[in-house]
């Protein structure tokens, strides 16, 4: 299942890092942690998204203009969902970097039906490789359209499954058809505006740093539709339970996408559509005053 936690901001302009998919992650932990299921400590099959509103570029990061910020999550276990979401809606007030939040409303998004090839956009970077303690490996880059690329996907992902005990061993062995296809033109287009779709980025595990790079451009997955769905929900890449390997499709079926889910914040009016256009205008873009940076190298 995968749900969107709507919160509204309560000092629009406020900021978060370009790379803030720690501090999702670290966020997110230490309310497991606090709801005090023994069960879920360690629980990693689960996903989140970056925090998505309306924004504008500075030095400083993400700048958030939109009266209401989401926040995607997505898990196989609708256990674990609600135990995380009952956690968000104990705590009244959330401070995420500079941003000041309260937790309004969930929606649960209408499960899909997955293909065995489907076109996807990463809505967080995708990682490929978990690195060791004190070492390069996680920063290296790997050509999308390389077999490399699609390999480290596979490899990770089937451990994943094997992991889980959710598929039997003549289930496994069914799943050996796997490859990640890159939409190269998307890639070549940022090159050539010299813009990135690979990036170094921070990851805390047991206290400490890792650095890992992390690619966001639109892929295409042929794959049987158990894994797709495995992977719909519960991330594709390393690090998927830090925020990283979050999915969505990049064509969605006509029709609606969400319905309502059993979390709202008790007296949460939501806001008129010309009152909600009118308070996610965001003052008139600057310059970016960042340079241009190489589309590979951090």
């Amino acid at each position: 299942m995968r749900v969107r936690l709507i919160f509204s901001l309560k000092n629009k302009g406020s900021y978060l890092p370009f790379h803030h998919q720690y501090i999702l992650a670290q966020f997110l932990k230490g309310l497991i942690v606090k709801g005090g299921r023994e069960e879920f400590y360690n629980y990693n099959y689960f996903n989140f998204s970056g925090l998505k509103g309306q924004t504008k570029v500075s030095r400083s990061g993400l700048h958030y203009y939109s009266s209401l910020v989401t926040l995607v999550l997505s898990s196989q276990s609708e256990d674990f969902m609600d135990y995380l979401l009952e956690q968000v809606f104990a705590t009244p007030k959330i401070e995420l970097g500079n941003l000041i939040m309260v937790p309004e409303y969930t929606e649960i998004e209408v499960e899909p039906v997955l293909e065995t090839s489907n076109k996807f956009v990463c809505i967080s970077p995708l990682v490929l490789i978990t690195p060791a303690f004190n070492e390069e490996a996680g920063k290296r880059f790997i050509s999308p359209d390389s077999d490399e690329f699609s390999d480290l996907l596979y490899e990770s992902t089937l451990t994943r499954m094997e992991r889980s005990g959710w598929y039997t061993p003549e289930q496994m062995e069914t799943f050996y058809k796997f490859q990640v296809v890159p939409d190269m033109v998307y890639v070549n287009k940022l090159k050539e505006a010299q813009k990135k779709f690979a990036r170094i980025y921070a990851v805390y595990d047991m206290d400490v740093k890792y650095e890992v790079r992390g690619y966001t451009l639109p892929i295409t997955l042929y794959a049987a539709p158990e894994v797709q769905d495995f992977v719909f929900k519960c991330g594709l890449g390393a690090f998927t339970h830090k925020g990283f390997g979050m999915l969505d499709l990049a064509n969605h079926p006509t029709g609606p996408r969400t319905t309502t889910y059993k979390f709202k914040r008790e007296g949460f009016v939501p806001y008129k559509p010309s009152e909600r256009i009118r308070e996610n205008v965001a003052p008139p873009a600057e310059e970016d005053k960042e340079s241009p940076a190489s589309t590979e190298e951090s």
